[in-house]
């Protein structure tokens, strides 16, 4: 039977489409790749600019980008596992499976799984020395990564709040090798990779496949070119930090935590897993909260669960809706790459598509038309101020401004009055709400001109950014 809600997903993804490119280009970012998955399957998948700017090697769906702390929810997920194969319990400390820590007196060996998995061990973040994150030295050894731990000692008491640490999830990763027997890098790829299928995703740096990495860049706060980024190996951290993967591929893994699917863990290992033990800052109103290896945050209705990622040159991120079967991953190959405002901006424009066109209310003209294409007045548009996008979000004919961090940001809805009018019917009073938008055409029946909001005039964007008739 027609699922309406599916529909209307469907039918935004091409608007999702041209927002993405719009803000990938307005924020300079190398390259952005996008995936969205509902109703049980890969839906959309896009990449936008460049893998390689030098060489000008267009980016692909396929480029496998460094995702950095999504590494940390297939650690949380290996250990979950093990401990519903009874190979550890999550209140083990840590020493049980690393007994250099109890040898050297280090009060990490007292830390529990459980207080390493939600980040409350009080575990040193990235050691006294972490200039590896800038390549300035090489990612720690098994070895180094065990006197890191033994020289920084717990910051806190265990369980007295959330901090988060790198070392304490590669902890983890030793851990993981303890517990099962095989290294951390053999058993998820075993355990998780392979069991879901995924191609394009391992737990570190894969030399065979190096040309097809994304390049990593800097960002502009430093210098106003971007410069590339070396990928390196993160060694003992990769349980932290080493993941690489696609939009693609995370949206399929990320699916596998969906309620009733248990190729990974069972459902009551992944309410664990995303039930909200910590708040990040007590003092932030809407702050994000964290489970095990999962962070959970509020975006609109939604109560979204995944992670993000920075890895030098790369910022990733990835949420899931568990209820609604939805997944969104967005990954950047820059360091001030927007991933959490493009993921969070396509799970908005999703949300309004599925909202549904209300009665007409009683100041509405009784000549509203319904028999006219809402697409011949579709398109994006600009003018000195800006550009304005005029499209159908589900049932609704809306405008709102690609340019803006929030696509919903000065939304508009609109009412068609006849072939050549629409109403701005709705929206903010610091508008032209009331006000009309006169549509010019020509003998084929293209948009030459738009007479909108404070009556000032728009031209169709170009492919090449051009408006007519400004330059």
């Amino acid at each position: 039977m027609p699922n309406p809600a599916v529909d209307a997903l469907t039918a935004v993804l091409p608007y999702i489409d041209s927002w993405l490119q719009s803000r990938a280009g307005n924020t300079r970012t190398p390259g952005v790749q996008a995936a969205v998955y509902f109703d049980g399957a890969l839906q959309f998948s896009k990449a936008y600019g460049f893998a390689d700017v030098e060489n000008g090697v267009a980016l692909t769906s396929d480029h496998l980008f460094r995702i950095a702390s999504h590494s940390k929810t297939f650690t949380a997920t290996a250990i979950l596992q093990l401990f519903e194969a009874g190979e550890l319990r999550l209140d083990d400390p840590a020493g049980n499976f690393v007994p250099a820590l109890v040898e050297a007196g280090s009060p990490v060996a007292e830390v529990t799984v459980r207080e390493l998995l939600e980040h409350s061990a009080g575990v040193i973040r990235d050691g006294l020395d972490g200039d590896y994150w800038q390549h300035v030295r090489a990612f720690p050894d098994q070895a180094e990564l065990i006197a890191m731990i033994i020289e920084g000692g717990d910051k806190a008491l265990p369980g007295e709040g959330f901090n988060y640490t790198n070392v304490g999830y590669s902890l983890l990763g030793l851990i993981v090798a303890a517990a099962s027997g095989r290294s951390y890098n053999d058993y998820v790829t075993a355990e998780i990779v392979d069991r879901l299928g995924l191609k394009n995703t391992g737990p570190e740096l894969d030399a065979l496949r190096a040309d097809e990495y994304a390049r990593g860049y800097t960002g502009f706060h430093t210098t106003l070119d971007r410069r590339p980024v070396d990928h390196v190996d993160t060694r003992a951290m990769a349980a932290a930090t080493g993941f690489y993967g696609t939009a693609e591929d995370l949206v399929h893994y990320f699916a596998a935590h969906f309620p009733g699917d248990e190729r990974l863990v069972k459902d009551s290992s992944k309410r664990m897993q995303q039930r909200e033990q910590w708040l990040s800052d007590t003092a932030t109103p809407g702050a994000a909260h964290y489970g095990l290896g999962m962070i959970i945050e509020r975006i609109g209705d939604h109560r979204v669960v995944g992670h993000s990622g920075g890895y030098p040159g790369h910022i990733t991120r990835s949420l899931f809706d568990p209820a609604a079967g939805l997944a969104i991953s967005v990954l950047t190959n820059a360091v001030d790459g927007p991933a959490a405002e493009l993921s969070n901006g396509v799970l908005r424009l999703i949300d309004a598509a599925l909202v549904q066109t209300p009665a007409l209310s009683l100041a509405a003209p009784a000549t509203a038309r319904t028999d006219i294409p809402s697409a011949r007045f579709t398109g994006r548009f600009a003018n000195m101020w800006g550009v304005l996008d005029v499209v159908q979000l589900g049932e609704r004919l809306v405008s709102l401004h690609p340019g803006s961090p929030n696509p919903l940001d000065g939304l508009d809805e609109l009412e068609i009055v006849d072939e050549n009018t629409l109403l701005i019917r709705k929206g903010s009073g610091f508008g032209s709400v009331g006000e009309r938008m006169i549509y010019e055409f020509d003998a084929g029946g293209a948009v030459v001109s738009v007479r909108g909001s404070g009556g000032m005039s728009l031209w169709p964007l170009g492919a090449m950014g051009e408006v007519h008739p400004l330059t």
